[in-house]
């Protein structure tokens, strides 16, 4: 079975239970820590996909970033998960327990790519916009300064992307123009 569909699983099991017990926002957060370290430390991400180092090294490893101030169930969670030589899909259970989450709570995640930073108001019609788009409730922007873009904004929603940016219509430019349209009639 692929690490997405197991990862799918894993996740969906641990929202369930979390609704259930009513801890779905403290398990939100320990599973964001966890995301957050694996993107801050490629070593954490190497020991944990390690097919050589044993599911024991992993679990004590995970119980000493998250016994102290993480909730009890996402603990146990990550030990039935180390204990079944599972761990090295649980950077992808959380990526998928994300994506579940925002499902679930309505949340839209759009990528926004502009030249500077984008004031209220502008954020404003950014957000209708992508509500418009995906039909969510809530908009999350993972805001982009990108000075490559010369003028203009890219918005990405889910598969779809909105290119409005000065570079991309000056490329379209230089591609029309490489082309002869110019015929002679002699």
């Amino acid at each position: 079975m692929s690490n997405h569909r197991v990862a799918s699983r894993y996740a969906k099991s641990i929202l369930e239970l979390s609704l259930e017990k009513g801890l779905l926002e403290e398990v939100y957060v320990d599973f964001k820590k966890l995301l957050s370290i694996s993107e801050e430390n490629r070593e954490f991400v190497l020991l944990i996909k390690n097919p050589i180092v044993s599911s024991d090294k992993k679990l004590k490893v995970l119980q000493a970033l998250f016994a102290k101030d993480s909730q009890e169930m996402t603990v146990k969670f990550f030990e039935i998960v180390a204990r079944k030589n599972r761990a090295n899909v649980l950077v992808d259970v959380a990526k998928e327990f994300e994506a579940q989450y925002n499902l679930h709570n309505s949340i839209q995640v759009a990528e926004l790519s502009t030249t500077y930073a984008i004031d209220a108001s502008q954020k404003a019609s950014f957000e209708k916009l992508v509500k418009e788009i995906s039909g969510k409730k809530t908009v999350q922007f993972i805001e982009k300064i990108n000075p490559d873009l010369i003028g203009g904004f890219v918005l990405k929603v889910n598969d779809r992307l909105l290119d409005e940016s000065l570079k991309s219509k000056l490329n379209a430019l230089k591609v029309e123009f490489s082309h002869n349209h110019y015929e002679s009639k002699i």
